[in-house]
């Protein structure tokens, strides 16, 4: 028998139970999966991409209530844990204006429309000059875990601003943008991920906060999953894989999905989680992309040449 009961509702249900068994929060993952990672909506949103080229618009948020989160709106995970995954969250979404500016250099002279999407403009000497669509949504994201993070604890918090790995290209742009766009989809994916299962994990305002932050990893997501099957009709999944687990030589010191999956892990705090913790999110990943595939696999190239030619 299908499970037709609604995100809302299982919510509210949420609220009987502190802490779910694991197939309670399956059941809350398998139902945010179905709602939000519809194939319906990949569509619209990649839909979406050429008309913000042309016109763009940041997409607006709902009204939140922040007063009114709480730490009983967290369900099935150590408040605790919780707190330090908002702290890894927010670590790594502040140097926003690293992402865009690097993602912008690598795809300015192959794809100018997708590279002010991304990054905006500058100015011949290299002063931003226009902020671009993904910087405005994405800027929101930090600002917003500090007021959960604030309004769960009383205590003011100020993220850790890393280094990121900024604009290092080669004689081969193509290749540098095929790189470079496979791990922002991989980082987005992620976000996504966690996102939606840390939906399953809250209730009430502090899970309309994350429903606006999935919203947004989604629709960035699927701009960008999107563009690159467009851009390298030509890739398959044996070339996809080389290139996310391998770095280019030996000396070449850049990040690979193993080495930035560690990284990831240690900051959201994995090993302080409970096993079933792991197995959920472990659930939402391959859930999340089994749907993507399904997506994927609808996006032909006729499709592609009319929606983004």
């Amino acid at each position: 028998m299908l499970d037709t009961t609604s995100p809302q509702l299982e919510a509210s249900a949420a609220q009987s139970y502190a802490h779910p068994h694991y197939w309670q929060t399956q059941r809350r993952i398998r139902s945010l999966i179905d709602q939000y990672i519809a194939v319906e909506i990949l569509h619209d949103r990649l839909q979406d991409l050429p008309i913000q080229f042309a016109n763009p618009q940041a997409r607006p948020w709902k009204p939140i209530d922040w007063q009114a989160i709480n730490r009983n709106q967290i369900i099935g995970i150590e408040p605790e844990v919780f707190l330090s995954i908002l702290i890894g969250a927010m670590d790594t979404e502040a140097p926003i204006r690293g992402y865009t500016q690097t993602s912008r250099q690598y795809l300015e002279k192959l794809h100018p429309q997708m590279a002010r999407f991304v990054g905006g403009t500058v100015d011949g000497g290299g002063e931003l000059q226009e902020l671009g669509l993904w910087e405005k949504e994405e800027r929101q994201h930090t600002p917003a875990l500090i007021k959960i993070y604030t309004q769960l604890t009383g205590e003011k918090i100020t993220p850790k601003h890393r280094t990121i790995r900024g604009y290092l290209p080669t004689d081969d742009p193509q290749e540098d943008l095929y790189r470079h766009g496979l791990h922002r989809v991989a980082t987005e994916y992620g976000a996504t991920c966690l996102y939606l299962w840390l939906m399953a994990h809250t209730t009430g305002a502090l899970q309309d906060v994350l429903e606006e932050l999935t919203k947004d990893e989604i629709n960035h997501m699927t701009k960008f999953w999107g563009f690159g099957v467009w851009a390298f009709p030509d890739t398959g999944l044996m070339r996809v894989g080389r290139t996310l687990i391998k770095t280019r030589s030996q000396t070449y010191q850049r990040n690979n999905l193993m080495r930035t999956l560690r990284r990831m892990m240690n900051t959201l705090n994995w090993n302080a989680w409970t096993l079933t913790n792991k197995a959920t999110l472990l659930y939402t990943s391959t859930q999340t992309m089994r749907r993507l595939w399904t997506w994927h696999n609808s996006l032909t190239s006729q499709y592609l040449q009319n929606l983004l030619e």
